[in-house]
């Protein structure tokens, strides 16, 4: 891998980072203090703090900020009264809008049953065994194995783009391109802009990055048909994919193909290192799952409830309505603040701390109801899959005391900046 590859994708990953960080490192307190007072506030509490917004900037539509469980699972489940499309103006417009989280009705309802197949528990696990397990632990893992010490965020901003590569059936043979791959993704996330000095550069930089990445798939998805898609990467799957005699065409895979690269280069590594930083932390905690692996599907829920990587979902409102008394007139963006929403001391005891015995309740992390994020359980097996081959391979392995303990931060696309650790070697 070349040094300038890797450079490419870190200040990519870096760039994305600084964009969604906001004014402040730690809203909880703040959150608390508007589920009591103001649940439904007539404002974008976002935009207040400093986050760019994944819709197109309108300033005639309202904004209205929802912090309370219950009416971000009312918004989030109900796709007719509260829908989505105009995230096809916002961050879909460097996707030709083709993007399954910007479609409405009986559009998604279709696309969805067309590519929920692919993504099914089956599939994953086949996956797992011949892909993720074995890219997880040969080309990462193990060769840190002598070294003793690392930087865990070095391998997770690695890790997700290497093997959703591999799932999405890229060439194995060019690492520089899987690089490229990941570094236009992120370019395309960085569009939106709270300053308007960079929103133009930002924006051609995005439309570039799209247009690129599309260039670069279609020939693989055109090969991959013509070879018969007979393989089980997700480029095959798509193709093969049918729903109601329906078929989807070259267009249409390569579209869906880049729209997931942005979230494959950001939602694995984010939720990984907050977890990974969350067990580090709680050294006893850490040695239960050590002793007791099926205990890590229930630190990762835990985790992804606590700091979720995309901090807030938002929705359009299709008619006129009330939430809490508070009337939301026809256009309205209706800002659900799942980050507040998974701490709700009405649902959550002691939401604050993590906990990983809590009873299991509804949390939003990788959103709720009819646009549930599709891809979330390839990212919990990747994330999985990390998690036992570091306890397996990594023996006692612990914060590093000579440096900077790891810190979560960011407003939108929450996450630690760096993961230093230790670990005893083979002697």
């Amino acid at each position: 891998m070349s040094n300038a590859a890797d450079k490419s994708l870190e200040d990519a990953f870096a760039a994305v980072s600084s964009n969604y960080r906001g004014l402040t490192e730690n809203p909880y307190a703040l959150y608390r203090e508007l589920r009591q007072s103001s649940p439904v506030l007539a404002e974008d509490i976002m935009a207040r703090l400093g986050v760019p917004s994944i819709a197109s900037r309108d300033p005639n539509r309202p904004v209205f900020s929802l912090f309370k469980h219950s009416d971000c699972m009312a918004v989030l489940r109900d796709a007719e009264q509260f829908t989505s499309g105009f995230i096809a103006e916002g961050l879909g417009a460097f996707l030709d809008g083709l993007i399954l989280t910007g479609m409405d009705g009986e559009t998604h309802r279709n696309a969805r049953a067309l590519l929920t197949p692919v993504f099914a528990a089956s599939a994953i696990r086949k996956w797992r065994i011949e892909r993720i397990d074995p890219v997880m632990r040969k080309e990462f893992i193990e060769p840190l194995v002598p070294l003793g010490k690392a930087n865990l965020e070095k391998i997770a901003v690695d890790f997700p783009v290497r093997i959703i590569y591999s799932l999405i059936g890229f060439p194995e043979d060019d690492p520089n391109m899987v690089k490229q791959f990941a570094a236009w993704a992120l370019t395309i996330l960085a569009g939106p802009q709270v300053d308007p000095k960079k929103a133009e550069e930002a924006r051609n930089a995005a439309l570039a990055a799209a247009k690129s990445l599309y260039d670069a798939i279609r020939p693989i998805v055109e090969a991959r048909r013509a070879e018969g898609a007979q393989g089980d990467d997700l480029i095959s799957s798509l193709i093969r994919a049918e729903h109601e005699g329906r078929h989807l065409d070259d267009h249409e895979v390569t579209t869906f193909v880049r729209s997931l690269l942005p979230a494959a280069a950001e939602t694995t590594t984010r939720t990984f290192g907050t977890l990974m930083t969350l067990l580090l932390e709680r050294p006893s905690l850490l040695n239960r799952l050590r002793e007791d692996r099926k205990l890590i599907p229930k630190a990762i829920d835990e985790a992804v409830r606590l700091e979720p990587v995309a901090t807030f979902k938002v929705r359009q409102a299709a008619r006129d309505t009330e939430i809490r008394g508070v009337a939301v007139p026809k256009g309205a963006m209706v800002s659900c603040i799942v980050s507040s929403a998974n701490r709700d001391e009405d649902v959550f005891e002691d939401g604050d701390s993590f906990n990983i015995d809590r009873p299991r309740k509804p949390a939003f992390g990788f959103g709720f109801g009819p646009h549930m994020c599709i891809g979330m359980f390839v990212a919990i097996t990747e994330i999985d899959s990390a998690v036992n081959a570091i306890l397996d391979l990594l023996p006692n392995i612990r914060l590093d005391p000579d440096a900077e303990p790891p810190k979560i931060t960011g407003l939108q696309l929450r996450g630690p900046g760096a993961i230093h650790v230790v670990w005893d070697t083979p002697s």
